[in-house]
């Protein structure tokens, strides 16, 4: 039976950042505490269901007490690391981590990469990318490596150019050509795959795009490559913590045969293992 504490994240995601960052006493004690239950905060799919195998399979015999708490948002795990109201957080790559860390004045660290999941074009009107129409609309994620993503996965297959150079950085303005002029439509990332019926396509994240039953592999107009992508999901936790043993024990599950099976069966490709 899975053990999760689901959390609906509209208010607590708005509140994040005003009240995140000063929770003290009882929750950051429960994190420094070793010898409890290490909780991770993690998006439902498929971060959740990945957390969920190893603690459903692995986690007793390796003498891990593991919790998993589902969070909608991408902003509230990362407070709630911060301010120790969990121990670490598995949602969200690199470059993301580093523009949060940056902007919210976080102290998170990466731990271990542990899968991809590539974002995608998708559309309830066309069956290919060329097959936009001119003043098509496109929904992109809003925050501003995932909307880079996006802009780069649009120009890597010959829908947009950029300026050289701006990488996961790109905004519309650095858009250089746009021979279908196509028009963006900038929405919070959970809410892209709800925009397909409304708009003539739309750049989604891998894990809302699984939850919302779509099969990225299968699906996709366009999908990101793998190979040589920076963009794996990674376990990350409040630097400092990242010698916690309960820690280290996940690291050594997340990265395990078992996992990986678990990952190229359950996924069939729309999930990539990244070690």
């Amino acid at each position: 039976m899975r053990n999760t504490a689901k959390i609906t994240t509209a208010v607590l995601a708005a509140g994040a950042l005003t009240l995140g960052l000063t929770a003290c006493g009882s929750d950051q004690d429960a994190a420094s505490d070793t010898s409890g239950p290490l909780v991770v905060a993690a998006s439902p799919v498929p971060h959740a269901e990945i957390l969920t195998f190893v603690k459903d399979n692995l986690a007793e015999k390796a003498g891990l007490d593991l919790e998993v708490k589902e969070f909608t948002d991408y902003v509230t795990p990362n407070t709630a690391t911060e301010d120790g109201s969990v121990g670490a957080n598995y949602f969200q790559t690199q470059p993301y981590l580093d523009d949060f860390n940056k902007k919210n004045g976080t102290h998170i660290v990466s731990v271990v990469d542990v899968h991809l999941e590539p974002l995608g074009l998708y559309s309830h009107k066309v069956k290919k990318a060329d097959e936009l129409k001119s003043g098509a609309t496109v929904a992109v994620p809003n925050d501003t490596v995932n909307e880079g993503r996006a802009l780069q996965l649009l120009a890597a297959n010959g829908l947009i150019t950029l300026k050289d150079g701006v990488g996961t950085a790109a905004t519309p303005a650095d858009i250089t050509k746009n021979p279908k002029n196509l028009k963006f439509k900038e929405l919070e990332a959970a809410q892209t795959p709800r925009s397909l019926d409304d708009v003539d396509a739309a750049v989604v994240n891998g894990n809302y795009a699984i939850e919302a039953d779509l099969k990225p592999a299968k699906d996709a107009l366009v999908l990101e490559s793998a190979e040589g992508n920076p963009n794996s999901n990674l376990l990350a936790v409040k630097e400092g913590n990242e010698d916690d043993p309960r820690v280290k024990k996940l690291t050594e599950l997340l990265t395990s045969p078992e996992v990986k099976k678990f990952i190229e069966d359950k996924y069939a490709g729309s999930v990539v293992a990244s070690f």
